[in-house]
């Protein structure tokens, strides 16, 4: 579904997607006030529009007890725990339960998708590398009834129009238009998983390394052909009216820690429809991670490793954990 880029694609491509027209937007969503609602089980499922009569006050969000899935690894000498972010997320759900507070702090070293995925100074340059096209405005590049479809989409977003998005290339705008919509449902960047453990991580001494670096992540969309990122602009712009729904199931299943919901969300449409785009962004950077996590539980000198990764990378048949199997480990959820 379109959802994989949105709730668990790498954090530097929501970061560069939405920086650049995110300044255009007036105002900021606002915070929500606290009522706790646990969500933790699995036939419960969470309504991120639901509101809550707090203090006597309407209109206010529930506080969202969460309850994502963690998984931990022993290895020869040290020990992996994994844990599924999303990328994106409304202040108002809490996700640090007990079990991922105590692997958090039991751990030495954090390993994100990127080290620097906050960093907003090092993601404006590259953005404007990989996403900025002068010469060749966007509307000579898709049909004029994407070009109409887009101007009002933009405008029901607070932005001028479409033509603000007129130098930036089609995947640019495509990440754009599926993360603008989430920030005024009320989804900040700031508040996304991997950035608040990145915070923490920090804060704590604790040493972080990444599996990819942003200008390899804005490769995975920005070397697509011009061809496929036209195709993705239209279906992004045609789905926009589902697009609060998807994000409302998938957060929903990842508060409830239900993986196979997840699986069969984020992965189970692009395995099926874009095959080429599933190995690459999938497949690939999976198999890849998981001979950096082989090689952490074999060597004698890993101590306890958090690693944190958007949740579809730990979800179906091609996820680290099957991976971490087939490798000879006993992958256990906690």
């Amino acid at each position: 579904m379109r959802g994989w880029k949105k709730a668990v694609a790498a954090g530097v491509l929501i970061s560069a997607a939405w920086s650049l027209p995110a300044k255009a937007q007036s105002g900021s969503p606002s915070q929500p006030t606290s009522q706790s609602r646990d969500v933790g089980h699995p036939n419960s499922t969470p309504t991120h529009d639901d509101k809550a009569v707090v203090n006597g006050a309407p209109g206010a969000h529930a506080l969202i007890r969460a309850t994502p899935a963690i998984w931990r690894v022993k290895g020869a000498h040290g020990t992996l725990y994994l844990f599924g972010t999303i990328h994106i997320m409304k202040p108002n759900v809490e996700w640090e339960t007990g079990k991922v507070k105590d692997a958090f702090t039991a751990s030495d070293t954090v390993y994100v998708e990127v080290a620097n995925l906050d960093d907003q100074a090092a993601a404006l340059p590259l953005a404007a590398q990989f996403g900025m096209d002068m010469a060749h405005p966007l509307s000579t590049k898709i049909t004029k009834e994407d070009v109409a479809l887009l101007d009002t989409a933009a405008k029901s977003m607070g932005l001028p129009g479409e033509a603000m998005l007129e130098p930036m290339q089609p995947w640019l705008v495509t990440m754009s238009m599926s993360v603008l919509p989430m920030m005024k449902a009320g989804y900040d960047p700031a508040s996304g998983v991997d950035v608040v453990l990145l915070g923490e991580a920090r804060k704590a001494g604790k040493k972080i390394s990444g599996f990819e670096t942003m200008e390899q992540q804005l490769h995975f969309v920005a070397d697509q052909p011009q061809a496929e990122q036209v195709a993705r602009l239209h279906e992004e712009l045609a789905g926009m009216d589902k697009s609060a729904a998807e994000m409302s199931e998938m957060m929903a299943a990842w508060e409830r820690g239900d993986v196979a919901k997840i699986a069969a969300l984020e992965t189970g449409e692009l395995k099926t429809k874009h095959p080429e785009e599933y190995k690459t962004l999938v497949v690939d950077r999976n198999t890849k991670w998981a001979a950096t996590l082989d090689d952490l539980l074999k060597d004698a000198g890993t101590g306890t490793v958090f690693v944190a990764v958007g949740a579809a990378h730990l979800a179906g048949d091609d996820s680290l954990i099957e991976l971490l199997k087939k490798d000879g480990w006993v992958v256990a959820r906690e």
